[in-house]
Formats: structure tokens, C-alpha cells, sequence
């Protein structure tokens, strides 16, 4: 499977550490690493940090044939403070140098010629207009390439028009329970169950699968109309981030092999709780520990 995702990269600082991050980049990490042919597009400051983000990104075996280099802006960074149970509260520092990506026209003939199955965005780096722009260049261009859409809602970096506008873009979907909650309540929707939700929007928007993350409970999945709910993985949480990018990477992985709801959910559910259980973003694993988890 070719994957083409476009959106921030950044270094997610932790007290007394930091983890390359942000959740389109972690996506894709996770891709490559269950075997999918990916191309990342984003920019980075000329900075340190661009640097290392640069080294990372070989180590992921991830090509940064389409990473800009912005010699005027500073590599992202968020702040991220990890509650109890380790759920992340996140603060963005923006402009960053992820805001300004950008494509030359040999380099979107590449990409065309390439002819990637998926393009994978976000809603953070949409917020900003080159990045939208670029994003819209590049869908128009990939016309025959499946559209996949990861919600991850972050305080002030969305509008409800962005969201809506996002949605209407794709054809796959991944969100939490509680960004359901708040994209209905936000466009003035009554809340409907998760199921009702689903297959509501799924008619709306035209898309093809949705699947919504639960937390320690696993997930739900919408796929062409059937509908499937999964339990979760126990695990000793160490960090939450990039639990949902990993969930994200393994939904696709699974759509692209063709494989029932149950097992798609299953799968995704798998990832999603051992990324959980390490710390940082983009953890190694390998699929034998995914198979090897159990509820017991």
C-alpha cells in the first residue's frame, strides 16, 4: 500500500525529555513500520531540532524526499503534561516552520506519478492557509487516490467550518468518542448514540468507513454499513501519545488487506494499546507483540 500524508511534524516535550511527534508524522511512522510504502510531506526549521527530526525520520525509515526546509520559522514544538493515568494536555506553539510545506511542481508530479492509494491529513496543520491550500493542490491532483481524514480535534486549532470542510473531503474517517460529542455539538446536531452516529454521518459525508476510538474500552467501526464495536487491550499505560496515530495507521492497514470489521477493529485495537504502553510517539514494536496481547 502507497501512503502520501501531509501535515506537522514537531518534538513533543515532556519533562526531562522530548519525542519527534505530531499526529499525521506519527501516522505515517506507524505505517512504515507495518510495511506500507509512505512519503511524508512537512517542513522543519534549519534549526537543531530540524535536524534531529531529519536523523529520526531515517532511523523510521521514513525518505525525507518531500520535508522542506524553512529557514525563517522554528521546528514545532508542542508542551505535553501527562495526567495520573497518562492522558496528555497538550500546548501548541505556532507558527512553525510544519506550517509552511510546500510542493514544487516536479515534485507533485512525482507524487502523481507515484500513485499513492491514500492521502492521509489532519485537522491541526489545515489551520493554517499555505497548508490548506497545499492540501487542496494536492487532492485535486490524486484523483484517484482514496482520501483518509484523522480528526484529532487540539484546543484553538479548529473551526467548525475547517472540520466540516475536512469531512466532506474524505472518504475514511477515525475519531474519538469524544470529538463525536463535540462535532455534534458544534454544528447544532442532537448527540446520537455512537451507531447512530456513524451511519448519520457516514450518509451525510459519503464515506466509505468511520471508526471511533473508545479509550480502555477499544473502538467502534462503521465500514460500508456494517457496524462492529471492539473491547480494548489492558495494558499499564506509560503515555498516550500517539496511541490513536498507531490505532489510525493499523485502521488503514487493515481496510487496505481487505479484512472484516471485526478484525480491522481488533487489529487497530492491538496497536493502538501497545504503543500506549511505551513511552512516546513512535515506539518500536513488532507485529508478533501485537498478536501476542491478550484481555486476560
Amino acid at each position: 500500500m502507497r501512503i502520501v500524508a501531509i501535515g506537522e511534524i514537531l518534538w513533543d516535550v515532556f519533562p526531562g525529555s522530548e519525542h519527534l511527534g505530531g499526529a499525521v508524522f506519527n501516522l505515517a511512522a506507524h505505517a512504515r513500520r507495518l510495511g506500507h510504502e509512505v512519503f511524508f510531506v512537512s517542513a522543519v526549521g534549519e534549526d537543531e531540532r530540524g535536524h534531529k527530526a531529519r536523523e529520526r525520520m531515517g532511523h523510521l525509515n521514513l525518505f525525507p524526499r518531500f520535508l522542506r526546509c524553512v529557514p525563517d520559522q522554528a521546528t514545532g514544538i508542542v508542551s505535553v503534561r501527562l495526567d495520573e493515568a497518562g492522558q496528555p494536555d497538550f500546548t501548541i506553539q505556532r507558527p512553525a516552520a510544519y506550517d509552511f510545506a510546500a510542493l514544487s511542481d516536479e515534485d507533485l508530479a512525482e507524487l502523481v506519478a507515484w500513485r499513492p492509494d491514500w492521502l492521509c491529513f489532519g485537522t491541526l496543520h489545515q489551520m493554517h492557509p499555505q497548508a490548506r491550500r497545499l492540501t487542496q493542490r494536492l487532492t485535486e491532483a490524486l484523483e484517484g487516490t482514496r482520501r483518509f481524514y484523522d480528526v484529532n480535534l487540539r484546543k484553538h486549532n479548529y473551526t467548525p467550518d475547517l472540520v466540516v470542510q475536512l469531512m466532506r473531503l474524505a472518504q475514511v474517517v477515525k475519531l474519538n468518542q469524544d470529538e463525536a460529542q463535540q462535532i455534534q455539538q458544534m454544528l447544532g446536531r442532537p448527540r446520537l448514540p455512537l451507531r447512530d452516529f456513524a451511519a448519520r454521518f457516514a450518509e451525510e459525508f459519503d464515506w466509505e468507513a468511520v471508526a471511533i476510538t473508545r479509550g480502555a474500552d477499544g473502538c467502534a467501526l462503521w465500514l460500508r454499513g456494517a457496524w462492529t464495536e471492539s473491547p480494548g487491550y489492558p495494558v499499564r499505560v506509560v503515555d498516550t501519545v500517539g496511541s490513536g496515530d498507531a490505532f489510525a495507521a493499523a485502521f488503514l492497514h487493515g481496510l487496505g488487506a481487505g479484512w472484516p470489521p471485526e478484525r480491522i477493529a481488533d487489529f487497530a485495537n492491538r496497536v493502538g494499546a501497545l504503543v500506549a504502553a511505551r513511552a512516546g510517539a513512535v515506539p518500536e514494536f513488532s507485529l508478533e507483540e501485537c498478536w501476542a496481547l491478550n484481555r486476560a
